[in-house]
């Protein structure tokens, strides 16, 4: 969010469908968002606040919508027969980077963020790679690949160029960026 104070969470207990929470952490006040139950990834922030995206079931298939936190519209952006998740913002907000098996295995694409047009990949090669997120400066998106049982992290520059494999080791993943861009974090 573009207030630090805020983050998204999601609450489920056993019986009971899945809740999205915004919470400020200053006031500690928590307000339920309207996404529905089959969300199947958690939300993240668009780069000014103003919406969530995240993945929802509908029917065998994950895709992605949006939603507008001050009207509280909900936008369809993938309508495919595979699964759509792990979507993540551009800085600028325009662009999403997300995971999908359309093409037989999770891959990495990219498209605009108000799902104008449709999604280009942009990963390919052995292995399947998921977990994508756009760095602070938006020159690359840093990911995880599995190939043979093995895992590493990566990054590729928006357009498909310039892939490299930083680091490799048994389930190296779910990278995140330091703000600055210079650094990534995973596990």
């Amino acid at each position: 969010s573009n207030n630090p104070s805020d983050i998204t969470y999601v609450a489920q207990q056993l019986g009971s469908p899945t809740s999205v929470f915004r919470l400020n952490v200053d006031t500690h006040q928590a307000v339920a968002l309207p996404i529905p139950p089959a969300m199947t990834f958690s939300p993240r922030f668009s780069p000014d606040g103003n919406r969530l995206i995240f993945s929802m079931q509908k029917g065998g298939n994950a895709e992605l919508y949006s939603l507008d936190l001050g009207s509280s519209a909900l936008s369809s952006l993938t309508s495919s027969n595979a699964i759509n998740t792990s979507a993540s913002f551009s800085p600028d907000g325009r662009m999403i980077a997300f995971e999908s098996d359309r093409g037989g295995s999770q891959q990495i694409y990219v498209m605009p963020a108000d799902g104008s047009s449709a999604a280009q990949r942009i990963s390919f090669g052995g292995g399947s790679h998921s977990q994508p997120v756009w760095s602070p400066r938006g020159d690359y998106i840093a990911f995880t690949r599995r190939q043979g049982g093995q895992f590493a992290i990566g990054i590729i520059k928006p357009d498909g160029s310039g892939l490299r494999i930083l680091t490799e080791g048994f389930h190296n993943e779910s990278p995140t960026w330091a703000p600055n861009g210079q650094y990534i974090m995973f596990f």
